[in-house]
């Protein structure tokens, strides 16, 4: 008797068990593996921070240092591949938004003298080499930055005929510059402009 009453209650609290396991799956639900693996609510929240306890970083305008002189000749090769690839495409557009208003004018003009001799630019810029900063100051409400470039380039000029120049296509010639870029920290612009090129 007491052998079978054992069996009974094992019995019995199977399958009580078996009941509350199927009650929490319908409840719960069962993991099919599609589950989203980020909280959309999550995701979605903004995390409202007193003003009060946001404190400005107020930027060192008198040096170029650190992160920020990274950053900046990162941006500076960038440009001076996109000067040098726009003014021998002829992009305008392009030039106007990276260059001062002086300088602007200076290449419209040896563009339009390059277009009405007829000459053609054939230009190829393959990477800069190497990129400093020579000299940093800020005067007043301005900044300039005297950048050093040296690059590989393929620049071959042909004429109307369109018989060869200047240059050579199949040769990778090394150049180096160095360029004035500037920024008026009143303005709303935070771009730097290419606002001189040094002759040496």
């Amino acid at each position: 008797m007491s052998n079978s009453f054992g069996y009974l209650d094992i019995i019995l609290l199977g399958m009580i068990a078996g009941f509350i396991i199927l009650r929490l799956r319908s409840i719960l639900g069962r993991k099919t593996g599609h589950e989203s693996k980020v909280y959309p609510s999550f995701a979605e929240k903004e995390f409202n921070i007193p003003k009060k306890d946001i404190k400005p970083v107020k930027q060192d305008l008198e040096t170029l240092e650190g992160k920020d002189k990274k950053e900046f000749l990162r941006g500076a090769e960038i440009a001076y591949e996109t000067i040098l690839s726009s003014f021998a495409n002829g992009d305008l557009i392009k030039l106007k938004s990276l260059l001062s208003s002086s300088m602007f004018s200076n290449f419209s003009e040896a563009i339009k003298v390059r277009n009405k001799e007829g000459i053609k630019s054939e230009f190829t810029f393959i990477g800069v080499k190497e990129s400093s900063v020579e000299k940093y100051e800020k005067i007043k409400d301005n900044l300039y930055a005297t950048v050093k470039f040296v690059a590989e380039v393929i620049s071959v000029k042909k004429d109307k005929e369109n018989k060869i120049i200047e240059g050579n296509p199949d040769k990778i010639k090394f150049v180096t510059d160095s360029w004035i870029f500037s920024r008026n920290i009143k303005q709303k612009d935070p771009n730097w402009h290419l606002s001189q090129i040094i002759s040496k």
